[in-house]
């Protein structure tokens, strides 16, 4: 009966250990993002803007040490991002507008040193408004920043902020989302 064994466990190696085991490095793989589908909500809270927001989204306060007044981040808690708005009334002066779209412009530019890449467009926007969205590559905290006005009474910049250190690459997924739901906010604003 021992024979019968050794004979059956030998016959058995050699038949499992047959085939040719690729020993080869794999690449380099990321964690699965599952994303839920783009559901928006209306902005409720008062401010001189309205727009949609996702509903996998929480509105919060700007608390940022020199935010103002309608300054407001909307959270992503799942993915630990924020898309950043600060609001500036231009109460019908050109110099203040030229002042913010440069500050705008200097902010995205901060970016350039982990960058390879920054695309600027014009967006003409289905609800008849125009954005300048600039989009940024690389390794960069900020991969879509934007500004949207009416050129004599408001002014609304937003940027996306992922917080993860993670390579840019794992994170693409949230990042696409994110932008997609930027444009959503861009085509839904009204001002007030």
């Amino acid at each position: 009966m021992y024979k019968f064994f050794v004979l059956l466990w030998i016959i058995f190696t050699l038949v499992s250990c047959g085939g040719k085991v690729d020993y080869s490095p794999k690449p380099k793989g990321y964690n699965r993002i599952d994303l839920p589908p783009h559901e928006y909500q209306q902005l409720i809270e008062n401010h001189p803007y309205t727009f949609e927001y996702s509903k996998s989204a929480i509105v919060q306060p700007d608390t940022f040490g020199k935010s103002e007044p309608h300054w407001i981040i909307i959270y992503y808690p799942d993915y630990e991002a924020r898309i950043q708005l600060t609001y500036k009334p231009l109460n019908g002066d050109l110099t203040k507008l030229q002042k913010h779209i440069e500050d705008a412009y200097k902010l995205a530019s901060k970016h350039q040193v982990k960058a390879y890449s920054q695309e600027e467009q014009v967006a003409r926007l289905k609800n008849g408004k125009k954005a300048v969205i600039i989009q940024i590559e690389g390794e960069v905290p900020s991969h879509m920043q934007f500004y949207v006005t009416d050129t004599s009474r408001h002014f609304l910049r937003g940027a996306v902020y992922l917080m993860e250190p993670t390579l840019n690459d794992s994170l693409r997924p949230v990042v696409d989302y994110m932008k997609q739901d930027c444009m959503h906010l861009l085509e839904t604003l009204s001002w007030k």
